[in-house]
C-alpha cells in the first residue's frame, strides 16, 4: 500500500527533474547554439519544442504536486479564528469536502477537455493535446481521493511554526 501511495511523489520527482533538465537545453539551445551556428553559417538549431514539453510539465507538476501539497499539509494556512478541538475540526472537515468538490468539478471538466481536444495536437512536437488535459483530470482525481483521505483518517495534526 505504501508502494502506491508513494507514486505520486516519485512521478512529482520525476517531472521535476524532466523539467529542470528540459530548461537547461534550452538554455544551452538558446545561449551557446544560435551564435555558434550563425558564426559558422549553419542551419539554426530548431528549439520551440522546449518550450510545449515545459509547458506539458509544469501543467503536471503543478496538478499532481497540488494533491501532494493537501494529502502532506504543506499548503499555506491562516489561522484566523481561534477555535476549541472541535470547532477546528468541524472547520477541517467543511474544508476538506469543498477542496474535494472543486478537484470533481476539475476531473470532470477535464475529461470534457481531453474529448473535446484528443484530435488537436502541439505545433511542434504534434504531442496530442489530451495528454496536457489529463492533467487536469488526474490533480483533480487525486484531490478527490486525497481530500476524502483527510476526511475518514487525516494526519496528526502538525505543530505550528512560531516565531522568535
Amino acid at each position: 500500500m505504501r508502494f502506491i501511495a508513494s507514486i505520486p511523489k516519485v512521478v512529482v520527482s520525476l517531472l521535476l527533474v524532466a523539467a529542470i533538465i528540459n530548461l537547461l537545453i534550452g538554455v544551452f539551445l538558446r545561449y551557446v547554439m544560435v551564435p555558434v551556428t550563425d558564426y559558422m553559417d549553419w542551419d539554426p538549431v530548431r528549439f520551440t519544442w522546449v518550450e510545449e514539453v515545459g509547458e506539458m510539465l509544469l501543467a503536471w507538476l503543478t496538478l499532481v504536486g497540488a494533491a501532494i501539497g493537501l494529502r502532506e499539509r504543506t499548503h499555506f494556512t491562516l489561522h484566523v479564528l481561534k477555535l476549541g478541538a472541535a470547532g477546528q475540526h468541524f472547520v477541517d472537515r467543511i474544508h476538506y469536502v469543498l477542496i474535494g468538490i472543486l478537484g470533481a468539478i476539475a476531473a470532470w471538466y477535464g475529461v470534457k477537455l481531453c474529448i473535446l481536444n484528443h484530435t488537436l495536437t502541439t505545433p511542434g512536437l504534434e504531442i496530442n493535446l489530451a495528454v496536457l488535459y489529463a492533467s487536469v483530470v488526474a490533480g483533480g482525481g487525486l484531490l478527490v481521493i486525497y481530500a476524502i483521505s483527510m476526511i475518514v483518517a487525516p494526519p496528526p495534526p502538525a505543530e505550528p511554526i512560531l516565531p522568535e
